[in-house]
């Protein structure tokens, strides 16, 4: 049985200066099937939380956001994917004009790696297009399992209203 999706959305948020409130807010923290539609699953929902935070879709800080957490889920499904576990999105402010992303799987000997792909490879960019989307990014033990999280911060500029 799989547990229902969050409301990551809630209305109390939607009405009101944003800027002033995001240390109230809570971060996004939910489990995905290791599998590429979970992986899909993370990247919309983070897209959406980035949305419901005050940076608007296909703005420059939810695209970066979004293609950090479908890189990461992607080789979490990929790469730390086993078999009737489930991988780990969470998402959070992070300073001032901050996201962090961490995805965590449940295979910890299987660490990630910048190599270099061939010119026309068809895998291996994933980790050179986070690191240049982001401004720092890392692997730690996943806290409370087995596994590992990787983590990236991504900046998101604070927005202006122009209401």
């Amino acid at each position: 049985m799989r547990t229902p999706l969050p409301d990551i959305t809630p209305d109390h948020h939607r009405h009101h200066d944003r800027a002033h409130d995001h240390d109230r807010e809570a971060p996004l923290s939910l489990r995905f099937s290791a599998t590429p539609r979970g992986a899909r699953l993370a990247r919309r929902l983070a897209a959406q939380q980035m949305d419901a935070w005050g940076w608007p879709y296909g703005g420059p800080a939810n695209d970066a956001v979004e293609l950090v957490v479908a890189e990461l889920a992607a080789n979490a499904v990929t790469h730390g994917r086993v078999a009737g576990r489930d991988a780990e999105l969470r998402l959070r402010r992070h300073g001032s004009g901050r996201v962090r992303v961490e995805v965590s799987d449940t295979r910890g000997e299987r660490l990630p790696g910048q190599e270099s792909a061939e010119p026309d490879a068809e895998h291996g960019r994933g980790l050179i297009l986070v690191a240049a989307l982001c401004e720092t990014w890392g692997v730690v033990p996943r806290p409370g399992g087995p596994g590992k999280t990787v983590w990236a911060v991504v900046a998101a500029p604070p927005l202006t209203d122009h209401g």
